[in-house]
């Protein structure tokens, strides 16, 4: 599995809502806090604004743009920003479970949408990478999101049997993809953007591929192709944390995810994240979470457990 993938499957992103909207004339729409989640939205057609609160510049918006919203803060889509906005929720109320909200009859503007909710505790390793809006606008990216956005607002105009997981499928590939071609196309220091490094790229997918293995800053170079030096300046300037730290961290991740759903012992978990004993993994464990894995195993479980019986249908529609 690559990098992305064993981020966002780690991750859970986990899809609240997908809807549709439509809209004639001038409009304007107040959408609240998503909660610390990810807002994606694709304009089909037409044309408006999008302004993000803590975000001087909004943006305007051109039929087959794309946009993520990763900080989850509260947004306003509109024709005109000066007019006052409704509310999100009298305006999608009738969409709770999916479908095409319509604002003065439709016809002039349609957009899809979708909200993600991050199960894992370490949301903020993809949403700190992130700035408050991704903006995918150059053709070949469009090109490659257009069918998923099509066939998404398809589904929501007529549904059909099994269209509740066909909504699922789609807006996590609208997603992935989203994602896929911002680290490509973005500028910035982190493990994404390390990604679309050739010789980086390959060190964190073999991190990920083989956590449990014994690396060294020169096993790790040697994938890489370089000197042990230059090796440990370049990931540094990349990813922005030294090699070493980064092994660690994504291997407490591991080590977290274990914790909260497998149910196996940390004398099982410590050999196979690469610990020669059970001291030494709790020490590392304490050091980069922050408390003792047991303490955490614990905890998680009574999250869990919450977790487990919040409905997901009390979600707000926005």
């Amino acid at each position: 599995m690559d990098p992305l993938s064993n981020v966002l499957s780690l991750l859970k992103p986990q899809n609240y809502l997908s809807a549709g909207f439509e809209a004639a004339g001038e409009w304007s729409i107040q959408f609240p806090d998503q909660q610390k989640g990810i807002k994606c939205g694709a304009v089909v057609s037409g044309e408006c604004w999008l302004s993000v609160e803590g975000v001087e510049a909004p943006v305007r918006l051109l039929p087959g743009d794309c946009f993520l919203l990763p900080g989850g803060r509260p947004f306003r889509l509109a024709t005109d920003l000066t007019l006052p906005p409704l509310a999100a929720a009298t305006v999608f109320s009738a969409v709770r479970r999916g479908g095409v909200a319509s604002l003065h009859g439709g016809g002039d503007f349609s957009l899809v949408s979708c909200r993600f909710g991050l199960a894992s505790n370490h949301a903020g390793m993809l949403l700190r990478m992130l700035p408050a809006i991704v903006l995918i606008r150059d053709e070949p990216g469009q090109a490659a999101l257009r069918w998923s956005v099509e066939r998404m607002m398809a589904e929501l105009r007529n549904p059909q049997p099994g269209g509740f997981l066909i909504l699922q499928h789609l807006s996590h590939m609208i997603l992935v993809q989203a994602l896929r071609l911002h680290l490509i196309e973005g500028a910035g220091v982190g493990w994404l953007f390390a990604l679309a490094d050739e010789q980086m790229g390959r060190v964190i997918g073999a991190i990920h591929d083989s956590p449990g293995q014994r690396w060294t800053l020169q096993s790790l170079a040697a994938e890489a192709g370089m000197s042990r030096s230059t090796f440990a300046e370049k990931f540094r300037n990349t990813v922005g944390t030294p090699p070493m730290d980064y092994l660690g961290r994504w291997r407490m991740m591991l080590a977290c995810d274990r914790l909260e759903n497998s149910g196996d012992p940390i004398s099982v978990i410590a050999p196979a994240l690469g610990y020669e004993s059970e001291a030494a993994f709790s020490t590392a464990f304490k050091r980069i979470v922050g408390c003792p894995p047991r303490r955490y195993g614990r905890r998680a479980g009574g999250e869990g457990q919450a977790r487990h019986h919040q409905h997901p249908g009390a979600e707000t529609v926005a």
